[in-house]
């Protein structure tokens, strides 16, 4: 296919396909991660149905929605399950949010005993509740508590690597990125993910590729960037310009997991074939639908599949009506009855390529506690599980080894 004949908004219309050599695989300790895609932790999103389905798609490395340290240790059944993995899935991602250093290295401890190929910290949550306890984003305010934090999974992890991802900071006034990179590094991360917005932002406006290509700047290990990944072509243009490691793709695939595929071809120096249409992605929504159910039951799995409906068929002209009652179905049966009034034939439509999915435009005033940004040279976890005297006698035993 041409470059003339390409289906791609203007902005990606004449970008090149990789040259044979031009990315080289991602580096994760002993993992080579090729092409050098990673599909981002994203919560309600990144189970393993969904997980299994991108990778049916393309190659690449499928991390996990974020597995609370605590519901882990404490054997949730749903935690569990999220954290979970079937025979085949190689590499196995999980992504954990905690900010209790024994949580963190007592879960990275089981989950290499169970086989774990990589785990990876959450630094970047932006949600209220999360932040309002000094947790996700608001952590890298505080760079010796990053450091407590990350050295608490590396060395429990021994031989698997451990990654952050994290965000710009706070908001534009409170930038975090660069010193909480440093040491994580210094700590023995494996690699820095940077979803190049601040907690502020949320999901809105641009995302700053130029901070990524700072923070590349800055490091020796690799760096992962995050952020408007839309289209294949936006991967080669992002690490291209800012000289990142390899790419993190969010909501870009959202009702498009076909965008894996589309990203192997063009790392591959292929001009990949036009999305598929309307009937070949009822088929793969169904599929996802028949994946949920047998993961998560019959109940929890429709419920489940609903916000993928109107995902998968966004931007198609006409298919508001049908979006809205799939966003009711209670069974199977009921999608599948649906899909058939859609028109099989109808193709992707253009603009739907940079439609946005799933979170919104709005923006937040960042909940923090009360003095956090007067405190940063602090190290105390927040207020979790363990006492002060807990945390020092666990963290001296790893130390001795």
């Amino acid at each position: 296919m041409s470059a003339a004949a390409r289906f791609a908004t203007p902005i990606n219309a004449s970008v090149p396909p990789a040259r044979a050599g031009e990315f080289r695989p991602l580096a994760l300790g002993g993992l080579r991660i090729s092409p050098p895609v990673v599909l981002a932790p994203m919560a309600g999103v990144t189970n393993y149905p969904f997980r299994a389905l991108c990778r049916q798609f393309g190659a690449g490395l499928y991390v996990s929605e974020m597995i609370t340290a605590r519901g882990f240790l404490n054997g949730n059944r749903l935690t569990g399950l999220l954290a979970s993995s079937q025979a085949g899935e190689h590499p196995r991602s999980i992504q954990i949010y905690g900010s209790d250093p024994l949580d963190l290295g007592r879960m990275v401890e089981r989950l290499v005993d169970e086989g774990v190929d990589h785990v990876d910290i959450n630094f970047g949550c932006p949600v209220r509740k999360v932040t309002s306890c000094g947790g996700g984003s608001a952590i890298p305010v505080k760079p010796r508590l990053v450091a407590r934090l990350v050295r608490a999974m590396v060395r429990s992890a021994k031989h698997v690597p451990v990654t952050i991802k994290m965000r710009k900071g706070i908001d534009e006034t409170t930038s975090t990125y660069l010193e909480a990179g440093r040491v994580a590094q210094e700590e023995g991360v494996s690699a820095v993910g940077l979803h190049a917005r601040t907690a502020a932002q949320l999901y809105s406006g641009e995302a700053d590729w130029d901070a990524i290509a700072d923070l590349k700047s800055h490091l020796a290990v690799p760096v992962l960037g995050n952020g408007d990944i839309w289209e294949a072509w936006d991967a080669l243009r992002m690490m291209r310009t800012t000289g990142c490691d390899a790419v993190i793709v969010g909501r870009g695939c959202l009702g498009r997991p076909w965008l894996f595929r589309e990203l192997a071809d063009v790392f591959l120096g292929r001009e990949p074939a036009p999305p598929p249409n309307l009937g070949e992605i009822s088929a793969v929504m169904l599929d996802h639908a028949e994946r949920l159910v047998a993961f998560f039951g019959p109940r929890m799995g429709i419920l489940q599949m609903r916000k993928w409906t109107s995902w998968y068929t966004k931007g198609f002209p006409g298919s508001a009506a049908v979006r809205a009652r799939m966003m009711e179905i209670e069974s199977l049966e009921d999608l599948r009855g649906l899909v058939g009034d859609l028109d099989p034939a109808t193709p992707f439509p253009l603009h739907a390529l940079r439609a946005h999915r799933g979170k919104g435009t709005r923006v937040q005033r960042v909940a923090l506690p009360h003095g956090y940004l007067e405190q940063r040279d602090d190290d105390t976890p927040p207020r979790g599980p363990h006492s002060a005297e807990e945390l020092e006698a666990w963290e001296s035993a790893l130390d001795a080894g």
